[in-house]
């Protein structure tokens, strides 16, 4: 079947997850993250996550707010930074406006200009994703944002991707799912998507039962794999 529909993970995909702490470390009132700001930013990211598989393992659901400042609560911790008030409040602040990496505005302009379906298929709470796709401004190459609070539990249960059918009416084989988590796309492919892990860092391949379809170093690959 031919691709219908583009469905993207937000956070470290479209959005720059490091983006806050290195933000904050430019700021001269948070010179004491400056040397330790890459720490900070994937601790934070790992417990994140970490605490997300938990919860869904645990059937102990919560916000994506929740997760995300209990893992940074304890990165500030672990890289020494805990009890620091400011720079706490100013993370998180900056968390809501999140740059998205430079390839995306065009990319989704080139998926949309060419009639392709685009979604954003994330953990994130809705009013998070809407702060992102503000901040970013790409509002109007999305045709949704679809969020794991409507069926309370985390990727990679199969009712989070069931989401994208549900919304759109198309087959698995019709979507092509796009994740920067290697994870996230090898399960993706054992649902049936047909999947590309964006392997920013050059990680090797999760050893899961499912392996990514593609693997690409940024997105500006995504309109071809399409088909466009």
């Amino acid at each position: 079947m031919p691709i219908t529909n583009c469905v993207f993970d937000a956070y470290g995909t479209l959005f720059d997850v490091a983006a806050a702490a290195r933000q904050a470390a430019s700021e001269p009132e948070f010179a004491q993250l400056s040397d330790r700001w890459p720490a900070l930013a994937e601790h934070w990211r790992q417990k994140q996550l970490q605490y997300t598989w938990l919860r869904a393992i645990t059937q102990a659901h919560c916000d994506f707010w929740d997760v995300t400042q209990e893992g940074l609560d304890w990165a500030l911790e672990k890289t020494g930074l805990e009890g620091d008030a400011p720079l706490r409040e100013r993370l998180l602040a900056l968390y809501w406006e999140l740059q998205s990496y430079p390839e995306v505005p065009q990319m989704l302009q080139r998926l949309k200009a060419q009639g392709m379906a685009t979604a954003i298929l994330s953990n994130g709470s809705p009013d998070m994703l809407r702060g992102a796709v503000t901040s970013a401004g790409i509002e109007a190459v999305l045709d949704d944002t679809l969020s794991v609070e409507s069926v309370g539990v985390f990727k990679p249960d199969a009712r989070v991707y069931d989401l994208v059918s549900k919304r759109f009416g198309c087959a698995k084989d019709e979507v092509l799912f796009v994740s920067s988590n290697g994870w996230d796309a090898g399960c993706a492919t054992g649902y049936g998507f047909k999947t590309v892990w964006v392997n920013r860092a050059g990680d090797p391949v999760d050893r899961l039962p499912w392996r990514p379809a593609h693997i690409l170093q940024d997105l500006t690959g995504i309109p071809e794999l399409a088909g466009l």
